[in-house]
């Protein structure tokens, strides 16, 4: 855990012009205090100790208005950049090197059982307020733009924008 969070305040640093120190990051950023609260419920939620893994999310959510299920898998140099109104869901999966904007969902798209939330490939960003919802894949080096309502895969090295989300861009073709 610990080689996580210095992975996750070393990609901060590089990222957030905002950042200035280690310590700054450590003691004053939402993200990684949701990061770590996370990571902590993660560790009782795959221990079948659902209660406190819960209890732990719903607390961490409380102090910093990012929700986080016990259930997402979130890799390492994550950046949740002003945090507020993040909502990650159980089956979510979030690669490395990942920036995630306020207000972004990470979500299901009704009641179904099994994977229902996104997978997000290594060094992608999502823009402020986009939702990607469903059993989708963004693909590695991707870019949701903010307010997007992703549905759909988005490949690899592709810009995705709109309502629902178009790809504007693909570096594959």
């Amino acid at each position: 855990m610990i080689k996580k969070i210095n992975e996750d305040i070393k990609y901060i640093l590089e990222n957030d012009p905002a950042a200035r120190s280690k310590l700054e990051v450590f003691f004053l950023y939402p993200s990684i205090h949701a990061l770590i609260a996370h990571r902590i419920s993660h560790f009782f939620y795959n221990h079948k100790r659902y209660i406190i893994a819960r209890f732990i999310s719903q607390i961490n959510r409380f102090i910093t208005g990012i929700e986080i299920h016990p259930g997402a898998n979130i890799g390492s140099g994550i950046l949740i950049d002003h945090g507020m109104g993040v909502v990650i869901g159980e089956t979510a999966v979030v690669g490395n090197r990942v920036t995630i904007y306020h207000g972004t969902t990470l979500g299901g798209t009704g009641k179904e059982s099994g994977k229902r939330h996104p997978t997000v490939g290594n060094d992608v960003i999502i823009g402020a307020g986009a939702k990607v919802l469903g059993p989708i894949t963004i693909g590695n080096n991707s870019k949701v733009g903010a307010n997007s309502v992703v549905l759909k895969d988005v490949p690899s090295n592709s810009t995705v924008v709109g309502i629902p989300g178009k790809i504007i861009k693909n570096k594959n073709n």
